[in-house]
């Protein structure tokens, strides 16, 4: 469902343009001043940027499935790492990730309180940023006054290395507690083999419509998939929204409660529908802000939507390939660290009459400077049996698996 893909980025989008000091940061970090006046709005640009390329190299990767990904949430556990980064490292994350030519904390402090300010009637926006550290491991502690005063991210040691099931347990507990239940688990404990450091970011959305739409204008109407298959979702129906047109796009802004947060539903040229185009950050601007089309009606699908995934390949298309090999420098962070070994997102939203709730989390995972082999791991990857057997040897079950995915 491209529309409904678009959605669901834009909508956290939305969130993400209005989101210590350390020798230790990337050259192109600044330390803040008092004096700094400081704009939230590049950081926005740039995650905006970001976030759809990343989704249109996601798209072209699975042009037939609903994609669901949260730009706000995957910066800013990026921006984590790349005040860590240094060198080629950080230049390449820096552009990979968009940033304006100079990174200030002042900047990043800016983006920060413009997430925490969106609170208010009718929208809920909660952002929790967290450093998990193996407490074998040093950290600098110049990286971590940086990721207090930029992303106010706390530390909490995990013991990542020696018992990745405990630390994996305690690392989804603070994620749900941080979505409110809507990403239960993020990691598992063969995620964080070999990480000597996870850095999170979760993000919580639940607002509510300017004007709600009416249960009783909600009614199914016919929708052509990617693959050109017919359905019949439930669409919602409503009036008096700001219409533009720009580059083949025409979009359509649905404000919530407050005038803070919106959605904006953008919908392809009917020969561009099939296809992974992404609507530049100009034409998103002039969409959005010429108003031209004047003021209309809508009718959009109802949607719920889930997604979890690696993003690995697709960071290293966008140019970010060095981070994740032998050649990436991540010693602002500690002369102990690697590579970035994990990079995860799961996410969910839901578009229905009163609004939208939605959540993210991301996991980016830093690898330590030797990672462990496992030890004594049995892999049971081929056909084996299975005994169930008493104290006194009878056997009460005998199994031979064959394939664990027929039942």
């Amino acid at each position: 469902m491209r529309v409904g893909a678009a959605i669901a980025a834009l909508s956290l989008l939305a969130a993400g343009c209005a989101s210590a000091t350390s020798a230790q940061l990337p050259k192109t970090a600044q330390p803040a001043t008092a004096a700094a006046q400081a704009d939230a709005r590049p950081y926005g640009a740039a995650d905006t940027a970001f976030g759809l390329n990343l989704l249109g190299a996601w798209c072209r990767q699975d042009p037939r499935q609903n994609l669901l990904l949260s730009p706000a949430s995957m910066a800013t556990a990026l921006g984590m790492a790349y005040l860590g980064a240094k060198g080629p490292t950080a230049r390449a994350m820096a552009k990979a990730l968009r940033l304006p030519a100079t990174v200030s904390l002042a900047g990043l402090e800016a983006r920060t309180r413009a997430l925490t300010s969106l609170n208010g009637p009718g929208v809920t926006l909660d952002q929790s940023n967290q450093v998990w550290a193996d407490p074998s491991l040093p950290t600098n502690k110049s990286y971590l006054n940086a990721l207090a005063a930029g992303y106010r991210a706390g530390v909490t040691r995990v013991p990542l290395l020696t018992d990745p099931g405990q630390a994996a347990q305690r690392i989804d507990r603070a994620v749900s507690a941080a979505t409110k239940g809507q990403i239960r688990h993020l990691v598992n404990p063969g995620m964080l083999h070999g990480l000597g450091w996870l850095l999170t970011s979760a993000l919580y959305l639940d607002a509510t419509w300017a004007t709600e739409f009416q249960v009783g204008q909600t009614y199914a109407q016919q929708f052509t998939t990617a693959s050109g298959q017919r359905v019949n979702p439930e669409f919602l129906h409503g009036s008096g929204y700001q219409i533009g047109r720009a580059g083949g796009w025409t979009g359509v802004t649905l404000p919530y409660r407050g005038g803070k947060v919106k959605m904006v539903a953008l919908l392809p040229s009917a020969s561009a529908a099939d296809s992974c185009a992404m609507p530049g950050t100009s034409t998103l601007a002039a969409v959005t802000g010429n108003g031209h089309g004047g003021q209309g009606s809508i009718a959009m699908p109802k949607v719920a939507l889930n997604s979890s995934g690696d993003f690995e390949d697709l960071l290293s298309s966008l140019g970010m390939g060095i981070a994740f090999g032998p050649a990436a420098d991540f010693t602002g962070i500690s002369p102990k660290a690697a590579a970035i070994g994990l990079v995860q997102q799961d996410a969910t939203l839901r578009v229905s009459e009163k609004g939208t709730v939605a959540a993210a989390a991301t996991g980016v995972g830093v690898t330590t400077g030797a990672i462990p082999a496992p030890r004594n791991v049995i892999t049971f990857n081929r056909p084996y049996l299975m005994l169930i057997t008493t104290v006194t040897g009878e056997p009460l079950f005998l199994v031979r698996v064959v394939n664990p995915m027929d039942g």
